[in-house]
């Protein structure tokens, strides 16, 4: 519900919001100009000193202003005609006639008004709510897609729009939620629906004793109050017996005898006025120059959230399938909820809901973290979920789980669990594992076994549809075609052949463009190619980026490995078909601290391609494992270059058939001084390679942090521990 709320309310009023966002910023400068612009620095003047000087300069004053920047501006008549001067608020010297910014005052109208008058200012107003909403309901969001809120701060994930946007959000919601919140207040108080407290201050009127006038610099009620507080005085008329000074400062409003310089009354700023007084300076940033630029810079971020909000939302619907027939949560007999991290589960999930709705049933199609309590006419629930990462949920699945422990009781009676997958990552379907769980262990039926898919499958897709046709009493026939990225055709240029002579032929290959030019990808990202024939895709990490003008991978050819066989057998000007995916959760965050990478086999490649883009010379630390260093020592010369040009600090290597053998993990243990001061010292781990590898690492990796107190968990939290295990 948030996600829809978030989305619409940015659709209907984003650019109006900006444009209101754009216009204080531009104001925000405002306060830190008059500051520069202000005069001589205070020191312990009194209002009574300046007073005096001003009076002999302008015999004809009649107030005097402090803005709350620090200038001075002193209004008096002059052959006839009331004009204004800026003053040294130290010497009180006219410094020049004073002229309000037409430039601000343009912008300050626009702001506040549009100039429609209260029309525009309620609209301003409305403009600030919809900023507010907007601040908070991202911040929930973010909040339900990083997994709860003590993960409010770690690293984001997703593809670069997303997370740019999530980690300008994060930042500036505070200031965004401040400056709607005070401008909110602002144009309630111009309608009356909040008060102002402006009757707390007004004061009645007072005379003064009569008596003839004293030395300005004398009065005691003036000399008691210091410059740096004043924000106005009225000044008596010279022929006007009964006048008195009104002195207003920050604490209130005082009534000065001119005579005698006693203070005749006294009306402090309290309640509601000062309430006022606090929001007015939290919004416009006047009194705290530097608030008022933090505000301005917070203003900026919303033209570049709107426009990464606006490509999100574009990229999400081009992507996720329609269902047209979606029935609303009440009214379904069926439910089926959802949890992705891209969209690819949700293709799976609309040809079912499809299906079902052709043979006669209601349905109702969601996603997981919007999961209700109850749903009062639907008989059996079917969840269908991905995992995310090390067993995580997926975006769209975050908070399912804490709201089913939180209600104790599963939404529907009977239900039906199927998980999608890949059995080459150690956590294949953990997260569907824990949803069974969950579910069970709250009383819900199973309509059918719990049931998983491998990659995609559409023949176990298939299959299920059969199993769960029973306990739905309608026929179901399920055929569904992963939908994947626009292909681009490339032709291998180039081969180095490894690994033969201890049973483990291994191939970098080299492939350019057959046409156009290659774009979008950095190392370690993926590259998708789909056997001819077969409709799921085989991914390889990249050891290129778009801008080298190659695509470079290592296969090792695997014993009935339908893709890895189909590689391996290709020839310099043959042709394949690939696509590019991010995996920007495998991308070290910049930094000038130490790098560790640790691959083994054709695991090195990514880990070889940071070292060949090392142009800043990082400390890269590089853990390799091989079986010989005779036949299938990878990029060996690309390392020994690195190390020659400064690119590579140290490399570590572990063969484990010749000498006394071992792995690479055994390495990491023999390094446990050195990488446990590296780690110390705020380094990063990147790690690349077979499953067996990466789970030995990790325990290497365990026993050498814990004299640190930290762990590998929150390492990764904070983007310090990339894995990529296949």
């Amino acid at each position: 519900m948030s996600r829809r709320f978030h989305a619409l309310a940015g659709l209907a009023f984003g650019l109006f919001v900006t444009f209101m966002a754009l216009t204080g910023a531009v104001l925000s400068v405002q306060p830190a100009l008059e500051t520069l612009a202000a005069h001589s620095p205070l020191g312990g003047e009194t209002v009574a000193a300046l007073a005096d000087k001003v009076t002999a300069a302008l015999p004809g004053v009649d107030r005097i202003v402090r803005s709350a920047s620090g200038q001075v501006v002193a209004y008096y008549l002059a052959d006839g005609k009331h004009q204004a001067a800026i003053v040294d608020p130290a010497s009180g010297a006219v410094v020049g006639p004073y002229q309000p910014s037409a430039f601000f005052s343009f912008f300050t109208e626009l702001h506040r008004s549009l100039f429609f008058g209260d029309a525009g200012r309620a609209v301003a107003g409305v403009a600030a709510l919809v900023m507010l909403a907007l601040a908070v309901s991202g911040m929930l969001l973010l909040i339900r897609r990083l997994g709860g809120i003590r993960q409010l701060f770690a690293r984001g994930r997703g593809t670069f729009p997303q997370r740019f946007h999530a980690d300008l959000a994060r930042f500036a919601v505070v200031v965004l939620a401040l400056t709607a919140l005070s401008g909110g207040y602002m144009s309630a108080r111009t309608f009356g629906f909040v008060p102002d407290g402006q009757s707390d201050i007004f004061a009645l009127p007072v005379s003064g004793s009569g008596g003839a006038a004293a030395p300005v610099a004398t009065l005691s009620g003036l000399r008691a109050a210091h410059v740096a507080d004043l924000r106005e005085l009225d000044l008596p008329a010279a022929d006007d017996t009964a006048g008195v000074f009104t002195l207003k400062t920050h604490q209130g409003e005082n009534a000065i005898d001119p005579a005698t310089g006693a203070v005749l009354s006294t009306t402090p700023v309290r309640g509601w006025a000062a309430v006022y007084e606090m929001v007015y300076m939290l919004h416009t940033g006047q009194g705290l120059w530097w608030l008022g630029l933090i505000l301005g810079l917070g203003a900026l971020s919303v033209p570049v959230l709107a426009v990464t909000g606006l490509w999100i939302y574009a990229v999400r619907q081009g992507q996720r399938p329609r269902f047209g027939a979606n029935v609303s949560a009440t009214g379904a007999d069926l439910v089926v909820l959802v949890g992705s991290e891209g969209q690819t589960t949700w293709g799976f999930a609309t040809a079912f809901a499809e299906a079902a709705t052709a043979a006669g049933r209601k349905v109702h199609l969601g996603a997981m973290t919007d999961v209700r309590r109850s749903y009062p006419r639907a008989g059996l629930m079917v969840v269908m979920t991905a995992t995310y990462g090390d067993g995580d949920a997926p975006a769209s699945a975050s908070r399912f789980l804490d709201r089913l422990r939180k209600w104790g009781k599963a939404p529907v009676a009977a239900v039906a669990i199927l998980g999608f997958g890949d059995r080459s990552f150690p956590q294949y379907c953990a997260y569907a594992d824990q949803v069974a769980d969950r579910l069970s262990a709250l009383g819900a039926t199973p309509a059918v076994p719990y049931f998983t898919i491998d990659r995609q499958s559409p023949q176990r897709f298939a299959d299920w549809g059969r199993t769960l046709a029973p306990a739905l009493g309608v026929p179901l026939a399920l055929v569904h075609t992963p939908k994947h990225p626009k292909t681009q055709t490339l032709e291998l240029v180039e081969r180095l052949d490894y690994g033969v002579d201890v049973q483990a032929p291994t191939s970098i290959l080299s492939f350019k463009a057959a046409a156009g030019s290659l774009k979008g990808f950095e190392v370690g990202d993926l590259i998708g190619i789909l056997p001819p024939g077969h409709g799921a895709p085989r991914y390889y990490s990249l050891a290129s980026r778009a801008a080298d003008g190659v695509v470079e991978i290592a296969v090792r050819k695997q014993a009935g490995g339908l893709c890895s066989v189909y590689l391996t057998a290709l020839k310099p000007g043959d042709r394949i078909e690939g696509f590019f995916r991010p995996n920007t959760d495998f991308r070290p965050q910049p930094s000038s601290k130490p790098l560790i990478l640790i691959g083994a086999g054709t695991g090195i490649a990514p880990l070889a391609g940071l070292v060949r883009h090392n142009r800043r010379k990082r400390p890269m630390h590089v853990f390799f494992g091989g079986r010989d260093p005779q036949s299938d020592f990878l990029y060996r010369s690309d390392f020994d270059a690195a190390y020659q040009s400064g690119r590579l600090a140290s490399l570590t290597t572990a063969f484990s058939r010749v000498g006394k053998g071992g792995y690479v993990q055994d390495r990491v243990s023999a390094s446990a001084d050195s990488l446990r001061a590296m780690i110390e010292d705020g380094a990063s781990i990147v790690v690349c390679g077979g499953l067996d590898m990466a789970k030995g690492v990790r325990e290497a990796l365990e026993a050498v942090i814990v004299p640190l107190g930290i762990d590998l968990d929150s390492l990764k939290r904070s983007g310090r521990y990339l894995e990529d295990a296949y």
